[in-house]
């Protein structure tokens, strides 16, 4: 049974750990640290620091993973292998080499597509009808190393950010825990990528949530559902923010940003096409359909949103 050093932090990580600690010696857990969050600001443990408390591993947080005593805390667990899925900083040679396996990796995505941060979200906002997941051997470049594995998974119409999350997150862990006896017993032999077909998803930020009203209706909507449940789509109505939860794209025209009534639905002008929205949330309130939004806001109907 392999000795393994986890590095991980999120919920997309929960379930390779758990896996891990069934097939595994999991001798020490890497995560990031704790992170004020909330309204509150208060201090929360990341998910993976939650569970490796509660099975009772050893756990370190380091700022930075290059800190000399982060070094001699993982040299001291002597691992044979160190499986890192969405841990967040980015690892030294010397740290990837330290085990004599080196480091295994646990990407959202079927590499060399959607390199990076956000494959998630990249894949959906694309457009594209299969995503997966991939075990790799990390080396220094940006998710460049070598494929042990790959599964695909088909999207569903109506994928958003959060259901792809939680079923590549799943699918990783299956997919780790079959390849790792066949690549620590030889049989796997690590497949260079084709940088050629490389694609790059990088770090999402708050501001990319603003919707564009001149993009086509069709974007806007594989965006609302990428960037469920963050950083989320939004707008601006009357000056104040207005986030739009779910809706669909159909045919028709009307002034980019314009919300008007047609067929009996409320629509919203794009640069090609109309976007049906059907949930909305204004800033202080809960989440509502769109027919009961008209209903409590007349005047939206007509309104010229900002986006």
């Amino acid at each position: 049974m392999a000795k393994i050093v986890f590095m991980g932090t999120p919920a997309f990580a929960l379930p390779s750990l758990n896996a891990l600690m069934v097939s595994h010696q999991v001798v020490g857990v890497v995560s990031q640290p704790d992170r004020r969050a909330g309204r509150r600001k208060r201090l929360r443990e990341s998910p993976v620091k939650t569970l490796a408390r509660e099975a009772g591993l050893p756990l370190i947080q380091p700022h930075r993973i290059r800190d000399e005593a982060a070094i001699e805390t993982l040299c001291s667990w002597a691992a044979d292998l160190h499986v890192v899925a969405a841990y967040g900083q980015i690892l030294p040679p010397s740290l990837l080499e330290l085990p004599r396996y080196g480091t295994v990796n646990v990407h959202a995505s079927l590499l060399p597509r959607w390199r990076g941060a956000a494959p998630i979200q990249a894949a959906i906002k694309a457009g594209d009808g299969v995503s997966g997941v991939t075990i790799m051997r990390l080396d220094a470049g940006l998710d460049t190393g070598p494929l042990l594995a790959k599964r695909a998974l088909p999207l569903s119409p109506d994928e958003t950010g959060q259901s792809l999350h939680d079923k590549l997150s799943l699918l990783g862990a299956e997919l780790l825990v079959e390849t790792l006896p066949r690549y620590l017993s030889g049989e796997i032999e690590p497949r260079r990528q084709d940088d050629s077909r490389a694609t790059y998803a990088p770090r999402i930020k708050k501001e990319e949530g603003r919707i564009d009203w001149t993009c086509p209706a069709r974007s806007i909507e594989r965006m609302v559902r990428a960037f469920t449940p963050w950083p989320g789509a939004y707008t601006f109505w009357a000056g104040a923010p207005l986030r739009i939860l779910a809706g669909r794209h159909g045919a028709g025209s009307a002034e980019a940003g314009r919300v008007i009534e047609k067929d009996g639905n409320i629509a919203i002008g794009t640069g090609d096409g109309l976007y049906y929205p059907t949930l909305l949330q204004v800033p202080g309130k809960t989440r509502s359909r769109v027919s009961d939004f008209v209903n409590g806001y007349r005047d939206f109907a007509g309104a010229l949103l900002d986006g």
